[in-house]
């Protein structure tokens, strides 16, 4: 998430200004944008919530990434190959504001406070996504599914400042997320409930 830079404000001062970002609206489950190398592409979620996925041979599908409001993607922090395409879901309704980074270095002709902001602003906007990528590096590294399930339960509920939260996926999506077998997944979330650990109800999780 971005911190200290109120996105909202930023975008309904300085978007109509400039000619080199385009702000666009996308339905549940259409493609939101594939990453192409060379491109150097970067997007803000406005609103609405977006997955980064990718399919490997098998057809199996991986959520690299999950992205809400004011959350940062695109091409610039990642490397892509022909053989490692990513492209970016829309799971709700969802808007997104597109610029390419390359032209924020350049100036606009109307020298434009949308560019002089955004420039300003770019590197926390960076470190942000650092942070996020580090967690979820984090998140991976671990070596049972059960340490998998309660770090990120752990940061949901930091995030929320709640032991009780909504988790952001499917239980589908979830272990695609965290990167193990959905079956045995469950077999886990099951033996945390008895073991008095979580209580689970629907899509609500709560420490216990």
């Amino acid at each position: 998430m971005i911190n200290d830079f109120n996105i909202d404000d930023f975008i309904n001062n300085f978007e109509k200004g400039c000619t080199r970002c385009q702000r666009k609206t996308f339905t549940k489950g259409e493609i939101i944008t594939t990453y192409i190398a060379k491109r150097n592409q970067v997007c803000i979620i406005l609103s609405g919530t977006a997955d980064l996925l990718r399919y490997d041979f098998n057809g199996n599908k991986n959520i690299i990434e999950h992205f809400t409001k004011n959350d940062i993607f695109g091409e610039l922090f990642y490397t892509i190959s022909t053989n490692n395409e990513l492209f970016v879901q829309a799971k709700t309704k969802t808007e997104v504001l597109f610029f390419i980074y390359d032209d924020i270095q350049k100036k606009c002709k109307k020298t434009c406070k949308f560019h002089e902001e955004l420039s300003s602003n770019l590197p926390k906007l960076i470190l942000t996504k650092i942070v996020d990528l580090n967690t979820r590096i984090e998140l991976l590294t671990k070596r049972t599914i059960r340490e998998k399930l309660l770090g990120y339960f752990s940061i949901l509920s930091t995030r929320s400042f709640s032991k009780t939260f909504l988790l952001p996926f499917s239980l589908t999506d979830l272990a695609d997320y965290l990167s193990i077998d959905r079956s045995a997944m469950m077999r886990e979330l099951s033996t945390l409930k008895e073991d008095g650990i979580i209580k689970k109800v629907g899509n609500k999780i709560t420490y216990l």
